[in-house]
């Protein structure tokens, strides 16, 4: 589902797989030999990249590759009328901004629910999600963030829901026991 992508400053590019810990050898972008040493290596960008400055045993000379993970196999969306879509983070991202209308919620905050159900859906389902599945995960973050986000995001998703049906889920809200940030579970 992942594949490693290399890219040096000098310009040459490539995917391959290595076993050595520290990636494979690499063209050198100066003389083009395919030997070479990693001189340093770091994580950069959070640890989603890592960066490793090289040295020719050719030439001698110095350059830098990253090392990204690239996402091959994209995850498809169900919509309710039957056709797939290519799933599309901003699309959720969207959704919830709208719902927060001028609610006191970060932008980070907003970014991470995003990035948690992203990385549920690409952990449970292999190819294909219904947009069900998505608008029920998004509402279980939401129902932690803030439950008045999580009514108006319901009514959105749910085009069908009448008072009745907000009113259920205020009672549900309300007789949950409130969720404390970075508490773990007993259970």
């Amino acid at each position: 589902m992942f594949r490693a992508i290399w890219r040096t400053t000098g310009g040459v590019s490539g995917s391959r797989s290595g076993s050595d810990g520290e990636g494979p050898e690499v063209i050198c972008p100066y003389c083009n030999a395919n030997r070479d040493k990693v001189i340093d290596s770091r994580a950069s960008e959070g640890g989603r990249v890592i960066r490793r400055r090289r040295e020719c045993l050719a030439c001698g000379r110095r350059f830098t590759t990253y090392e990204r993970v690239e996402q091959t196999g994209r995850l498809v969306v169900i919509k309710r009328d039957g056709t797939r879509v290519p799933f599309n983070p901003e699309n959720v991202m969207r959704g919830i901004e709208s719902a927060c209308g001028k609610r006191n919620i970060s932008t980070e905050a907003k970014r991470a629910v995003v990035e948690a159900v992203e990385e549920e859906l690409s952990r449970d389902f292999d190819r294909e999600v219904s947009s069900k599945a998505i608008g029920e995960r998004v509402m279980a973050h939401l129902r932690r963030l803030d439950p008045v986000v999580l009514l108006r995001f319901a009514s959105e998703y749910y085009p069908g829901w009448g008072l009745e049906d907000i009113e259920r889920q205020v009672e549900e809200l309300s007789a949950a026991p409130p969720e404390v940030k970075d508490q773990q579970e007993l259970f």
